[in-house]
């Protein structure tokens, strides 16, 4: 049954423009091209990352952070076993009416309980230590990827000449570049994926496994199929706006306010440009108009660009969100990233109630002024 299913999977009209066989592209004359077997490399590639990543943690990110003053905070809750055994067996958010009866139990008032809870839910958080330690590597990472694939593409005549990217497709040989560009952000997925359980966890937790996901078979079905001129591109297309949100995001963290407003806008102008006019404009017009001019269309042909499509439509969506946060900085003066958690509004409350506690919870929720950084520590996301 397996060999069956494996027979049809690998069938080439599949994966192959017509006419062409998987004899065609085996190695000869020195040459090397794509081969399905070469992407199991990239699970213990991504072992290696995770291994590098705590190194870099503890020995780079933790050092840098503190020298940002960004300190491992210790939050202290009073004990209360009856709190307690009702957060830990029945639920972390009561109802008013359980609030109301926890108070009666343990003496105290409503206002004394729902603090108590605000203060255990926050003791679980992760520290903006860590925080930072993950922006932190994730900037290390898209900015040597950045410059790697930069210098692996400035001499490609398909980065000039889109139409270059279907000349001799699908007789391509694989280049030494493009095989490491493949493998290395292949490999930084897979480590994402694998740390997710351990990573802080946002309410887009759920939109980050299928974004790592279809990376991961994007990629993957463009090395397989040998589109691999074209997917590059996409590669260096979004990897050269990622580094101005993780560096935007350990500024956050730090507490260097302007700095981030700052560094936010510049990821923006460069979101917009590369994912909403240079993707559609030049990447899908090389995937999905030029091959017309070269080829019949074929099922491979359909997928790649109907995956890309779809990706398009997550850019505009991504890009409602950051104009939705831009709008609040520019005109309302009242920076609040629309996707950030719960918990983290939380601890900016309780924060503030331990500077004035005289003051009303609505109070704190309305003010906080333009002085709050764009990108608050839910902030997460590609």
């Amino acid at each position: 049954m397996f060999r069956m299913f494996r027979e049809w999977f690998w069938l080439e009209r599949f994966w192959l423009p017509p006419m062409t066989k998987w004899s065609d592209l085996e190695d000869h004359d020195g040459l090397v091209f794509v081969k399905p077997s070469h992407l199991y490399m990239t699970i213990p590639y991504a072992f290696l990352l995770l291994i590098i990543r705590r190194v870099f943690e503890n020995f780079v990110a933790s050092p840098l952070a503190k020298s940002f003053g960004i300190k491992e905070t210790v939050r202290k809750v009073t004990p209360n076993t009856v709190l307690e055994n009702f957060f830990k067996h029945s639920t972390r958010r009561p109802l008013q009416t359980d609030i109301y009866g926890l108070a009666k139990k343990c003496n105290l008032t409503e206002r004394q309980v729902e603090r108590w809870f605000r203060s255990r839910r926050n003791q679980e958080r992760p520290s903006r230590l860590k925080k930072f330690q993950e922006a932190c590597w994730r900037f290390a990472f898209y900015l040597i990827i950045t410059v790697a694939g930069i210098a692996f593409l400035y001499d490609k005549p398909w980065l000039y000449d889109v139409g270059e990217v279907w000349n001799g497709y699908p007789k391509q040989p694989l280049l030494p570049s493009q095989y490491w560009y493949y493998i290395l952000e292949m490999s930084f997925y897979w480590s994402l994926l694998f740390r997710l359980g351990f990573d802080v966890k946002r309410k887009d937790f759920l939109a980050h496994i299928i974004h790592h996901l279809a990376a991961i078979s994007l990629m993957s079905f463009s090395w397989c199929a040998n589109y691999i001129r074209s997917g590059t591109l996409v590669m260096i297309v979004h990897d050269v706006a990622d580094i101005w949100l993780e560096s935007a995001k350990m500024f956050s963290y730090a507490g260097w306010t302007q700095t981030c407003n700052t560094l936010f806008f510049i990821f923006s102008a460069i979101f917009f440009i590369s994912r909403l006019i240079v993707f559609p404009f030049w990447i899908l017009y090389c995937t999905l108009i030029i091959p017309m001019y070269y080829l019949e269309p074929f099922f491979s042909y359909i997928f790649l660009n109907l995956q890309l499509i779809i990706l398009q439509v997550l850019h505009l969506y991504w890009g409602y969100y950051i104009l939705k946060m831009l709008n609040r900085c520019i005109f309302m003066k009242n920076i609040q990233d629309v996707r950030s958690d719960d918990d983290d509004e939380e601890e900016e409350e309780e924060e503030g109630e331990e500077v004035t506690k005289g003051k009303e919870m609505d109070c704190l929720k309305n003010g906080l002024g333009a002085e709050r950084p764009l990108i608050p520590n839910g902030q997460h996301g590609r």
